[in-house]
């Protein structure tokens, strides 16, 4: 039984070597230990005080980044808006412009018939009145190629004139 009910005197010293075991980690280690608990607690404050932050800072540039994506589509549906009413404009300009060239073409050519027709009306009545000049200029010939026939034409023109 002595094995396992110590002495008091082992106890007794026992006891003293675990205070002074404990005087001098108190002296010597307690001091260093605690403040490395103390800075590690202050570097893990310090590191989750700069993750709000950054976490912060990450939701402030994300808001920031989308109002700037929205101000960027709104640009480019305004330039694409003006985009389509300039070609809008450019395409009806164009229709505009060929529609009145157009007609001036047509108008120009209509007066280019009206004178091709004008001259061709004009050389028609040269080359009628030219061959009525023919035919009367023959026909008087045969006629007149006798004296009593001569003297009844200029008879029945006197008559004539004298009617009208």
């Amino acid at each position: 039984m002595e094995l396992v009910t110590p002495g008091i005197g082992l106890v007794f010293w026992t006891a003293i070597a675990f205070i002074c075991l404990l005087i001098l980690l108190k002296k010597f280690a307690w001091k260093p230990i605690l403040t490395a608990i103390k800075d590690r607690e202050q570097f893990i404050d310090e590191a989750l005080n700069k993750a709000e932050l950054a976490k912060q800072e990450m939701a402030r540039l994300t808001s920031q980044n989308e109002e700037l994506m929205k101000q960027a589509r709104a640009e480019r549906d305004e330039i694409l808006k003006e985009a389509k009413k300039l070609k809008d404009q450019i395409v009806n300009d164009a229709k505009t412009t060929a529609q009145s060239e157009g007609a001036k073409l047509i108008e120009k050519a209509r007066i280019e018939i009206e004178n091709q027709k004008k001259a061709a009306v004009a050389e028609l009545k040269g080359q009628v009145s030219s061959l009525s000049l023919d035919i009367a200029e023959r026909v008087l010939r045969t006629q007149l190629d006798d004296k009593a026939k001569q003297q009844d034409l200029v008879n029945n023109l006197l008559k004539d004139v004298e009617l009208n």
